[in-house]
């Protein structure tokens, strides 16, 4: 007989191939037989590597913690509506946006509440095209940030206080709130700036593990959703998460997900209906940040069109979040997807289906991962709560803007090869290998030979500095993803930094070393200043993408940067006919 909390969630479906199976239904019994996930509810580090563990586990009680606080919450979200303001503008990176744009995309403001967008890159036309569909007077500005001095929230902040001090004079606090850690400096500056209010998240929490904190319910209110109902649905998943065998829901697809993992089924395919297509990206981040690390990873693999059998290896792992009859025009439908899934699982490929009976109950699934994820890590023998190198990245990028507030530029740096103006740029090794396989030394001849390294197992990551225009810009580097796919039959991924810096790249530098890369930057045709400082957004968003690439490099890496100078379009359709024509 199930429990009200099983009664609750959403159903799984698991299809494996036999081998798999086994392996699974011994890993769950292990688990129950050593009394492992009470361990895990209880906080004992040993369930992983026996490090810090137990100081990030505060996450398993958040949705009955925040409960509790929904009351004050809500006479926040009243008190904006009733203010007048029309939009809300979050600030923040990683584990402090990704949530709130699910529940934005997803669920939208209910009637009189605000729209809630989000801001996640330094690309100064970016910036510029989000202020543009603001009204000051209107807008409240989160700068949400959990420890306080994340660069890219820091610098949002000074931007955005300056406009409206500008518009607004000594009233600009009002319209500024924020999301942090207690004792943070952003909380400092934000008593002093006199912010209209500050919000605590829980020092033990990790980024990636609060959706359901602080820094995902105070945005869900400010949309006007229903808060109560969707932690509670959160809190019943988190009760069968505790129970001790395969009908634990977290503990079943951590099981798949680690021991696939195991037998190198390590890319994670997401599919979602159309109407949560969203979910994917905060996945990504779950996932890829939590157990890419020492060498292992699970890729996530987010938004790929099915295809062909034969262009799928033994190196995947399905998985479809679908809402029962979803009808959207946005995305693929259900039936195509579970026509697909269908064939992929008579191929002998596992395949898991997660059904959502409305929208709402996404909110389950966001504990379910959290807990399949942790679960994962544990069958890998990782800690899946640290996340030791997007801190290179960072010094990296730090290194590259301190020497611009020296000098007023970045250093000097010189292509391996020229055609146009796009330059490619790479280490000696890289531009060796390049160069030395390419047949034609042209454009397409570099591209070419560089794709030529995908080997069967391998991915491919698009990674692009680059305003995220979904309709041109984003929908072209779509395309060329898609077009490696077909051809090289590997798993391809595409990630818009510096975003994905928070998110995916740590599992491209301290996962695996299947991944070949190739990124995307170009001269900005405007830029935007930095209040109090000598580098501009532009500068920023360069020195992120250079330390990203270095630390690539440095963990010898097979990637490969391509420069767009000039005219973006222009320079954009020179790539798009030069990667069409390597790959043909």
């Amino acid at each position: 007989m199930k429990t009200a909390a099983q009664s609750q969630q959403a159903p799984m479906t698991v299809n494996l191939p036999q081998a798999l199976t086994a392996s699974v239904d011994k890993c769950l019994e292990s688990w129950k037989a050593s009394a492992r996930v009470s361990a895990l509810w209880q906080k004992d580090s040993t369930v992983w590597t026996g490090k810090d563990e137990a100081k990030w586990l505060d996450w398993l009680g958040l949705p009955v913690s925040e409960l509790e606080k929904v009351e004050q919450y809500e006479k926040f979200a009243q008190e904006i509506k009733s203010s007048g303001f029309t939009d809300v503008l979050l600030l923040g990176m990683g584990g402090s946006s990704l949530a709130p744009e699910v529940f934005s995309v997803t669920y939208g403001p209910a009637a009189g509440y605000p729209r809630l967008h989000i801001l996640d890159s330094t690309d100064p036309q970016q910036i510029a095209h989000v202020q543009a569909g603001l009204e000051t007077k209107k807008t409240l500005f989160v700068v949400a940030s959990k420890s306080g001095s994340t660069l890219e929230p820091s610098i949002f902040m000074k931007h955005f206080l300056e406009w409206v001090k500008g518009e607004l004079g000594d009233n600009f606090g009002a319209h500024f709130v924020a999301i942090t850690d207690p004792g943070s400096k952003l909380e400092a500056e934000a008593r002093a700036l006199n912010f209209r209010n500050i919000f605590h998240g829980l020092p033990g929490v990790g980024g990636r593990y609060s959706a359901l904190s602080p820094f995902g319910v105070v945005p869900m209110c400010l949309l006007g959703m229903d808060v109560r109902q969707f932690l509670q649905i959160a809190a019943d998943m988190a009760e069968a998460c505790k129970l001790p065998g395969a009908d634990n829901p977290g503990l079943h697809l951590g099981a798949v997900m680690g021991e696939a993992n195991l037998v190198g089924r390590d890319k994670l395919t997401i599919f979602t209906s159309p109407s949560i297509y969203d979910f994917g990206a905060w996945l990504e981040q779950l996932v890829a940040e939590s157990t890419g690390k020492v060498g292992k990873a699970i890729i996530p693999v987010d938004q790929e069109l099915p295809g062909a059998m034969e262009l799928y290896g033994k190196d995947r792992l399905f998985v479809f979040v679908k809402l029962a009859g979803d009808k959207t025009d946005h995305g693929l439908q259900n039936e195509a997807i579970e026509k697909f899934l269908s064939t992929a699982e008579a191929a002998g490929h596992p395949v898991i289906t997660i059904t959502l009976k409305d929208k709402l109950h996404l909110a389950g699934e966001f504990f379910r991962f959290e807990m399949a994820t942790a679960v994962a890590g544990a069958v890998m023998g990782i800690n899946p709560f640290d996340q030791p190198d997007v801190e290179a990245s960072k010094i990296e990028t730090r290194e590259l803007t301190d020497a611009y507030e020296k000098t007023g530029k970045l250093p000097a740096e010189e292509p391996f090869f020229t055609a146009g103006q796009i330059e490619l740029y790479s280490s000696v090794e890289n531009a060796e290998a390049i160069t030395g396989g390419a047949k034609q030394k042209s454009l397409s001849g570099m591209l070419a030979s560089h794709l030529q390294r995908l080997n069967s197992g391998d991915y491919f990551a698009l990674l692009a500095y680059l305003f995220m225009d979904h309709k041109e810009i984003e929908s072209t580097l779509f395309k060329l993803r898609m077009a490696v796919r077909d051809k090289k039959q590997v798993a391809t991924c595409l990630g818009f930094g510096p975003r994905f810096l928070h998110s995916t790249g740590q599992a491209y530098k301290g996962g695996p070393n299947s991944g070949v890369f190739l990124q995307v930057t170009a001269d900005d045709a405007k830029d935007l200043p930095v209040p109090g400082a000598r580098y501009t957004f532009g500068a920023v968003k360069a020195a992120q993408a250079r330390g990203d690439f270095r630390v690539l490099l440095d963990r010898k890496r097979r990637a490969l940067r391509v420069h767009i100078k000039g005219d973006l379009k222009t320079g954009l359709e020179t790539l798009k006919t030069a990667m069409l024509e390597a790959l043909s």
